[in-house]
């Protein structure tokens, strides 16, 4: 997890109401971290409290301990304070919250198994006080074994304290939504939402993804002495705010936790964005009444009252707890113009900036013109799907534009489609490599991961697409597609290395040699694999050497933001808009098909079931209809971008 993070200015003026007051809908002890650096920081030291506490007292400290990717950096956060501080765990009786079922613990995916290996072995915590729900036990002998885990931990006083990370439907552990409040140690069904988001994040594909789990029941969770939740990723934010916020109920397990009597939650802000005081801070208190933050409160009231901008009444905003507004910006009417206009010149069909114009309400400049634009696509396809509109714009109008490819993308092509892929060009009578290509994919099935020759396949299949994609919006395959293969994610797995310094200058070296005009880069900060966040992070660390390296290029050079097929940026934070027409709708989703391995069999499709170009249509053309609906020119579909200022 990174510092990576859009600054938002405006929102609530700090300490002009009592904290009370502005966490008033809020119904657990909520802190809310600058980055979710820090907050994982927070977690660790209340952990080390509690174990140093424990330790001063010569009691044990029994500690329920969350598996799977949010308490990652939570645990390294601990092993640095037991090395460099000398924070021991001596005292420390470990329970883990869950492990999938049937899974032993020579296997990958084991839940139990990555806890030993990130946190318990590299610590001094005393093998017997380590109790990790193991997911091996016959069907016959599961009952008995949940009882007899439950009694471990009755017969240890309970837990003293559990720390869990909440999934995207509020589930803690694998109790999932219709679970029992009073539910204990259990085997359990997941369910498909479940999996297909496990698919995403850890399995190599939806056939290996267990179908049950053993799970620390809701009740088991609740008798914890002390409970922290945790999270650091806007696709938690719904089920986060109806923890939170919502009512107690069966359909968000997480909700139970309003119950307990020494129960905090620690977010990053990113997770809290649909908190009250985030989301609508107006309605809680006095507020910093920047222009951005003054389109955030307008769109708002528009979609409230259902009203285009400029049909906005005083009535409207006094009614709906924005007087606040009033009084500092003065006349309803003369807001509603500012930010109709601001909206408005958002809206620009010439992305790289129209030659020989006047460009002061204009997002970008007209000169230099043309200019040298780079694309940074964290996968082979993100490219086209998030911005391919606006690719065709650049490309057509007469931009030297060049796509980088951050990585190779290889762990998500099919074993089909290598297959087929081979057998198409024995058809047309080129080198006959079939059956080595169906040996390695049959050994692939016996061990379970991609050999290094079925990888380069695999990877080779992507770049082909990401050519052809290019070549239908005019570009030279050869000269203005660059395939960067960062390291980071070329391990083979769905688990990928931290960002190194590697990556960096690889970054760093291309941007130098390119000195581009505009850079754009993906900013989601909700793809299920982590890769886009880690490929922003690569794009700003590279930019940052260059700096320090006093790279002068970068003084005339603009980095603009965009998302990919999971979300989309609010109109609150939106720099530029960039409107599509009909004909350029079709021609971006032709590009998106030339990504063939990607359609229909991608190996890690999450919840979502659409395919990518549905996505990307769906996603581009409510934006244009809300661009709509707010009074402005109705277009096909709008492609929308947050400018970066580094």
């Amino acid at each position: 997890m990174s510092n990576y993070k859009l600054t938002i200015k405006g929102g609530l003026i700090p300490g002009k109401e009592p904290i009370d007051i502005v966490t008033r809908y809020e119904l657990i002890p909520t802190t809310i971290a600058t980055t979710a650096i820090e907050g994982q920081k927070m977690v660790a030291d209340q952990v080390a409290a509690e174990i140093i506490e424990k330790a001063s007292q010569g009691k044990k400290c029994i500690l329920g301990l969350s598996t799977g990717l949010s308490p990652l950096a939570v645990y390294r956060e601990l092993v640095r304070m037991h090395k460099e501080e000398g924070l021991s765990f001596s005292n420390v009786v470990v329970f883990s919250l869950d492990e999938f079922y049937p899974m032993t613990a020579d296997q990958p995916y084991c839940r139990g198994k990555n806890l030993v290996d990130e946190f318990i072995s590299k610590v001094d915590i005393k093998p017997e006080n380590v109790r990790i729900i193991e997911g091996k036990s016959n069907i016959e002998e599961a009952s008995d074994y949940c009882k007899n885990y439950e009694k471990q931990i009755e017969d240890e006083g309970g837990l003293d304290l559990i720390i869990l990370g909440v999934g995207t439907a509020g589930q803690i552990g694998f109790n999932e939504p219709g679970t029992s409040l009073n539910s204990k140690t259990r085997l359990v069904a997941l369910g498909n939402r479940t999996r297909m988001m496990l698919s995403s994040s850890f399995f190599a594909g939806a056939n290996s993804i267990p179908a049950s789990a053993i799970t620390l029941g809701i009740s088991t969770i609740c008798n914890a002495k002390k409970v922290i939740v945790f999270a650091w990723s806007e696709d938690k934010t719904t089920a986060i705010a109806k923890m939170i916020e919502g009512e107690i109920s069966n359909s968000v397990p997480c909700s139970k936790l309003q119950t307990h009597k020494n129960c905090t939650v620690i977010l990053s802000e990113e997770a809290a964005l649909e908190l009250t005081r985030i989301k609508t801070p107006w309605l809680v208190g006095t507020c910093d009444w920047t222009p951005k933050f003054t389109r955030k409160a307008v769109i708002w009231l528009c979609q409230k009252v259902d009203k285009p901008i400029l049909k906005l009444t005083h009535e409207d905003y006094i009614n709906n707890s924005l007087s606040d507004l009033l009084n500092k910006q003065g006349d309803y009417s003369s807001i509603n113009i500012k930010v109709f206009n601001e909206l408005q010149n958002t809206i620009s069909g010439w992305p790289g900036g129209k030659p020989n114009a006047d460009d002061s309400t204009r997002p970008e400049r007209s000169m230099p013109f043309p200019k040298r634009v780079v694309l940074f696509s964290p996968h082979p396809d993100d490219d086209v799907i998030s911005m391919g509109g606006t690719f065709i714009r650049l490309s057509d109008q007469g931009h030297d534009v060049h796509v980088a490819y951050e990585t190779s993308g290889n762990i998500a092509v099919h074993d089909d489609v290598v297959i087929q892929s081979y057998d198409t060009a024995r058809e047309c009578g080129f080198e006959d490599r079939y059956q080595e290509v169906v040996k390695l994919v049959e050994k692939k099935r016996q061990t379970g991961e991609d050999c290094p020759e079925l990888l380069r396949i695999k990877g080779s299949i992507r770049r082909a697409e990401a050519k052809a994609a290019c070549r239908s919006f005019g570009l030279n395959d050869t000269t203005n597609s660059h395939f960067l293969n960062l390291p980071f994610y070329e391990t083979g797995s769905v688990k990928k290395n931290p960002l190194s310094n590697a990556d960096l200058e690889i970054v760093a070296e291309f941007l130098e040699e390119m000195q581009p005009n505009q850079i754009y880069a993906a900013g989601d900060l909700t793809d299920p694999h982590g890769t886009h966040r880690v490929c922003i992070e690569a794009v700003l660390g590279a930019i940052e050497l260059l700096k320090s390296r006093g790279s002068k290029w970068l003084d005339d050079c603009r980095l603009w933001l965009y998302r990919g097929a999971w979300q989309e940026w609010e109109l609150d934070m939106v720099d530029m808009a960039v409107p599509l027409s009909p004909s350029e709708v079709v021609r971006k989703r032709h590009a998106i098909y030339r990504h063939l391995s990607q359609k229909d069999i991608v190996p890690f499709p999450g919840e979502d079931k659409r395919e990518f170009w549905q996505r990307a249509e769906d996603r581009t053309q409510s934006t244009a209809a809300l661009y709509d609906q707010l009074g402005m020119a109705e277009y096909e579909a709008i492609e929308v971008f947050v400018n970066y200022k580094f």
